[in-house]
C-alpha cells in the first residue's frame, strides 16, 4: 500500500479539521478500515464537491501518509444514497449501522462480507428510508449479521454452555449465546419469538424481513449488544434508543 493507491470505500465519518480540510473514517473494501485527510474539501470551488460525506460509497485514490491518515487526491461516487439523506428515519438507520463498523471492525484487514453487508444495508434503506428496513427490526438485523461476518454470532442452535438443545428460555452474553435453565446465571429471559427472530434473520437476505413483536427484537438487540460487549469488547448503543431518536 505504499506510495498511491486505489480502493472502494464507504464513509463512516467525517470530521471538520483546521479551516477547510476534513479527516475521514473509512471502511474499505480492500484495506478494512482507513484513515484519510481531504484538503481544502470544504472550500467553495473544491473538486470534491459535497462527496466525502458519511454514508457516501467512493472510489477513491489516496495517497499514503506516514501516520494513520491517508491524502484523498481523487474520489468519484459509486452511490450517494440520496434518498436517504432525505428522511430522518433512513439517515438514523445509516447513522447506526455505519456507528456498529466504525466501533466493531477497528482493524486494517480487510472483510469483503461486512463491507458488501453495509453497502447492501445502505442500498435498501436507500430504496425505502421510511419502511421496515430503517426501524428497529432492520437495524438489529444488520448488527446480528455484521456481527456474524466479524465473527462474534451468538449461540443459537444449543445452550452456549453445556450444549443442551431444549428449554433455551435464557440468554447471557458471558456465554456468548442462550443457555439452558441449568445453565442461566447472569442471563436474562429470552423468549421463543426473539430466538427464532435471530434464527431467521441470520438464515435470510436482509431484503426478506423479518416480522416479530417489539418485544422480542429488543431482546435480540439486547442479546447482539451483551455478546459483543462481553467478546469483542465493544460496546454499541441500544438499538431501540437509536430508532427512537
Amino acid at each position: 500500500m505504499a506510495g498511491t493507491f486505489k480502493t472502494e470505500a464507504v464513509v463512516l465519518r467525517s470530521i471538520r479539521y483546521g479551516e477547510a480540510d476534513r479527516i475521514l473514517h473509512l471502511y474499505s473494501r480492500e484495506y478494512g478500515r482507513l484513515g484519510g485527510i481531504a484538503k481544502g474539501v470544504r472550500k467553495p470551488k473544491s473538486r470534491f464537491g459535497g462527496r466525502l460525506e458519511p454514508f457516501f460509497r467512493l472510489s477513491l485514490v489516496l495517497h499514503r501518509g506516514r501516520g494513520d491518515l491517508h491524502t484523498v487526491t481523487a474520489a468519484e461516487t459509486v452511490d450517494g444514497y440520496g434518498a436517504l439523506r432525505s428522511s430522518a428515519r433512513g439517515i438514523r438507520a445509516a447513522g447506526d449501522a455505519c456507528g456498529a463498523v466504525l466501533k466493531l471492525l477497528d482493524g486494517a484487514e480487510p472483510n469483503q462480507p461486512a463491507y458488501n453487508l453495509l453497502c447492501r444495508y445502505l442500498a435498501l434503506v436507500d430504496a425505502d428510508p421510511e419502511g421496515d428496513i430503517a426501524g428497529l427490526g432492520g437495524m438489529v438485523t444488520f448488527r446480528l449479521k455484521l456481527a456474524l461476518a466479524a465473527g462474534f454470532a451468538p449461540e443459537l442452535s444449543g445452550c452456549s454452555r453445556c450444549g443442551a438443545t431444549d428449554h433455551l428460555t435464557a440468554f447471557s452474553g458471558a456465554a456468548g449465546g442462550v443457555v439452558c435453565p441449568t445453565c442461566e446465571a447472569n442471563s436474562f429471559p429470552f423468549s421463543g419469538e426473539a430466538h427464532e427472530f435471530m434464527v431467521t434473520a441470520l438464515g435470510s437476505p436482509m431484503s426478506d424481513g423479518t416480522v416479530s413483536s417489539s418485544a422480542a427484537v429488543k431482546q435480540a438487540g439486547r442479546a447482539i449488544g451483551d455478546t459483543l460487549e462481553h467478546h469483542a469488547h465493544v460496546r454499541l448503543p441500544r438499538p431501540e434508543e437509536t430508532a427512537a431518536a
